[in-house]
C-alpha cells in the first residue's frame, strides 16, 4: 500500500509477537524502486526488541558498479554497503548479512563493523547438479575471463579447466581461448552473473569452434535486463554451435525466474537449502 504521494504505507504485523525472537528478512533489491520500502522495514525490525536479526540479500545488485575510474564516478556498491552497515543493532548484537557470490571480491571490505557479512556461494548447487548428469565423467569447467577463474577455481578444482579471455581488436573485444582443451568435452561455462550475455555467447562460439561436444552455462545471478535471456537458445541436440544444452541459474533474481521458468535451456537451482544453513550459523 502507498500514500497518495506514492511513498509506501508500511505496517509490521505481529510486531509484539516477534519480541525475543530470532528474525530473518529475505530481501530482493530487484530494482531501485523497491529498495526504499524494504530498507524501511529492515531498519525497523531490530528496534522491536528481537533477539537477533539476519538480513538475507541473495543478490547484491550494485556489485558491478564499484569502480571509480574518472573523477565524479559514484561507486554505488560502496553506497549500498554503507546503508546496510548502518542497520540498527538488535538486542543480540549486529545484523548478520547473507549474500551469495558478490560480484567484486573487494566489496566484502566495504561493509562497516556494525554488520556481520556472511558471503556464501551458489556453486555447490551446480556441483550437485553436475553429479546427476549422465556424462558427469566428461565435464570440463570454462571461465569466460581470469576474474571468474580467480573467484571459482578453488571450488571446482577437481574438474579439468578452460580459461577464456577478452582481447581488444580495434573497437571490438574478442573472446579467445587462453588455456585448456574443450575437444570432445561437455563444457560448462561458470560465472557469477549475466546481464546482456554477450561474453557468454562469444565464449560458447569459441568453445564450439575448438571441438566441445556440448556446452552449458551456470551463473548464480541471472539478471537479464530487457529480456536478454531470449538470446540464449537450446541446442535441441543439434550441437554446441546451435545453443546451450543447459543454462543453470539460481533463484536469487525472482523476476528472471518468473520469465525463464520451464523455458529450455534454463533450469532453476534453488538457494533455499543454502539460506536455511546460513540461518543456523
Amino acid at each position: 500500500m502507498t500514500f497518495e504521494d506514492g511513498f509506501p504505507n508500511l505496517f509490521i504485523s505481529y510486531a509484539r509477537g516477534i519480541r525475543g525472537q530470532h528474525v530473518a528478512f529475505l530481501a530482493s533489491f530487484s530494482s531501485p524502486a523497491v529498495i526504499f520500502e524494504q530498507l524501511s522495514v529492515i531498519y525497523a525490525l531490530p528496534r522491536l526488541f528481537i533477539s537477533s536479526f539476519t538480513l538475507v540479500l541473495p543478490f547484491f545488485p550494485t556489485g558491478s558498479y564499484e569502480r571509480m575510474e574518472d573523477e565524479g564516478d559514484v561507486a554505488t556498491a560502496f553506497t549500498l554497503a554503507r546503508i546496510l552497515s548502518n542497520i540498527p543493532i538488535s538486542r543480540g548484537g549486529p545484523t548478520s548479512l547473507v549474500i551469495f557470490d558478490i560480484h567484486a571480491l573487494q566489496e566484502r571490505f566495504y561493509f562497516g563493523d556494525s554488520v556481520l557479512p556472511c558471503f556464501e556461494s551458489g556453486v555447490p548447487l551446480l556441483m550437485n547438479r553436475l553429479q546427476q548428469l549422465p556424462d558427469s565423467d566428461n565435464i570440463s569447467i570454462a571461465f569466460p575471463d581470469d576474474g571468474a577463474w580467480k573467484r571459482f577455481h578453488k571450488l571446482l578444482h577437481h574438474f579439468p579447466m578452460i580459461i577464456c579471455n577478452k582481447v581488444r581488436e580495434g573497437d571490438q573485444r574478442i573472446v579467445q581461448l587462453k588455456e585448456g582443451d574443450p575437444q570432445g568435452r561437455h563444457v560448462v561455462i561458470v560465472d557469477d552473473l549475466v546481464q546482456s550475455g554477450g561474453t557468454l555467447i562469444e565464449c560458447q562460439k569459441v568453445l564450439a569452434a575448438h571441438g566441445a561436444d556440448r556446452i552449458s552455462a551456470y551463473v548464480t545471478h541471472g539478471i537479464f535486463p530487457n529480456r536478454s535471456w531470449e538470446r540464449f537458445k537450446h541446442d535441441n541436440g543439434a550441437g554446441p554451435n546451435n545453443g546451450f544444452n543447459y543454462f543453470w541459474i539460481t533463484d536469487s533474481c525472482p523476476l528472471t525466474v518468473r520469465e525463464v521458468k520451464n523455458r529450455a535451456p534454463f533450469e532453476i537451482l534453488s538457494l533455499s537449502v543454502q539460506i536455511a544453513s546460513a540461518l543456523q550459523i
